[in-house]
């Protein structure tokens, strides 16, 4: 991911330095496992924990350049590092990677990145959580008009959208830990998976102090099947955000206007019309999603590698693995921060309730009717001519409002009282059950009105 989109800590994780650190780190458990065993001397084991870890915490350019150079003649990544380890170690290093193959290796740790990498995804999610609960209980009873198709509906509760997206990134939140538990394995099993070179307890020993489990059936790699299944988490993730930012790109329209993302002192909207106040965020937001989804695909075709291993998936995890978990890391963070800061205006949303005239509240009132004697089929055509008069004449001259139609229709005079009628389009009506929503989202009712 290009530097633009990439924060600190998660860059931290796929840099080399880690994955070295982690490689050293299952090979000096893998030395410690055998040597408990009695399968090597436990000085040796020793030998190879400190001078590994000396190395390690020396780590320099001058020693990714070495590993690079010895890659370069030998074409094999991980006989670069343990020939780069050997170095270091001296004549203890005969011990190192006895038995395994270098999917042990690698799979082992790629298994460690993803987890750090969900943890740092989980907190995320945890920031996006906290800010949607501040609008959510802030706006519980600021009423806005629902649309479907984009068409205004009946009135709902802005905060009770918020909620919606809440209970939805909370869902999300379990996914990713399922997911997480699903990665969170570990193979030392070696060539082709079968332990003939190893006992399978010094796999246990290793997942346990990575705190990762075992992979019951390995072959020679971790089957994919698990790294599908994180990469569709990370891309439900993404589709949540993108259906949260594409809300505000449209709520931030001219012709809507009934929130906008803050627009920061000295930030410039245009290059040529110094009015505009654009949705940047949630547009950034937009094309992010795309790119975490881009990952699907191929994680789900990494899935069918050929008989006990191959590396055709290894290609295409060097490059989804960091893009993908950077690339939501970002824009996680980005959308707390827009949300958390989202200017929202009470006075425009219920300015547009009303601006066709009320007939939005036609679905009230056809209960209304129908509560009253009469017949469903007859109260909709009533309804309906009422609400079209409205609609179809609006601007125009001769318009009147959905109430003054409904007033002055002979259908309807003397079966329902005016009072009714009053109540019917009052918007104020379609928030009797926002408490015990959320009640279900957020387990408390919150501010009451």
């Amino acid at each position: 991911m290009v530097p633009r989109y990439t924060r600190p800590a998660m860059l931290a994780i796929w840099a080399p330095e880690n994955r070295y650190r982690i490689w050293f780190e299952i090979e000096a458990l893998a030395c410690e496992a055998m040597a408990e065993l009695g399968e090597i001397p436990k000085e040796s084991a020793r030998t190879i924990r400190e001078k590994g870890d000396a190395a390690m915490a020396a780590f320099s350019q001058a020693d990714l350049d070495r590993i690079d150079a010895i890659e370069a003649e030998t074409r094999h990544d991980v006989i670069a590092f343990l020939t780069w380890l050997a170095e270091k170690i001296g004549p203890d290093s005969r011990f190192v990677h006895l038995g395994m193959t270098s999917s042990d290796v690698l799979d082992t740790c790629l298994s460690v990145q993803l987890t750090q990498a969900t943890d740092l995804l989980l907190t995320d999610l945890d920031t996006v959580l906290a800010a949607l609960k501040k609008q959510a209980f802030e706006h519980k009873y600021t009423l806005t008009i629902g649309r479907s198709h984009g068409i205004h509906a009946e009135p709902t509760s802005f905060g009770l959208k918020m909620a919606g997206h809440y209970a939805e990134f909370e869902r999300n939140r379990t996914r990713l830990e399922t997911a997480r538990a699903e990665i969170a394995t570990c193979a030392i099993s070696g060539a082709v998976g079968t332990f003939a070179h190893l006992d399978p307890r010094v796999e246990a020993y290793v997942a346990e102090k990575l705190g990762l489990k075992a992979e019951p059936v390995s072959t020679q790699v971790i089957p994919r099947d698990r790294h599908a299944a994180y990469f569709c988490a990370l891309g439900v993730i993404a589709s949540g955000i993108e259906r949260l930012a594409t809300e505000v790109r449209h709520l931030q329209r001219s012709e809507v206007r009934e929130a906008e993302e803050f627009f920061h002192k000295g930030q410039k909207g245009s290059s040529a019309m110094p009015h505009k106040r654009n949705p940047v965020l949630s547009e950034n937001l937009t094309g992010l999603a795309r790119l975490v989804r881009a990952a699907v695909i191929p994680a789900l075709e990494n899935v069918a590698l050929w008989h006990e291993r191959d590396i055709s998936h290894s290609s295409v995890e060097r490059n989804i693995c960091p893009d993908a978990t950077i690339g939501l890391d970002f824009a996680l963070a980005r959308l707390a921060g827009m949300m958390d800061k989202l200017l929202v205006y009470p006075d425009q949303m219920a300015a547009n309730i009303e601006s066709l005239g009320g007939v939005v509240h036609s679905g009230e009132v056809l209960l209304a009717l129908a509560r009253a004697g009469v017949l469903r089929e007859d109260a909709y055509r009533i309804v309906q001519r009422c609400a079209m008069e409205t609609w179809t004449k609006l601007g125009k001259p001769g318009f009147r409002t959905f109430r003054e139609n409904l007033d002055a229709d002979p259908e309807i005079a003397g079966r329902i009282a005016p009072e009714v009628l009053d109540t019917a389009m009052d918007s104020r009506s379609h928030l009797k059950a926002v408490d015990e929503r959320y009640k279900l989202i957020f387990g408390e009712a919150g501010p009451q009105a």
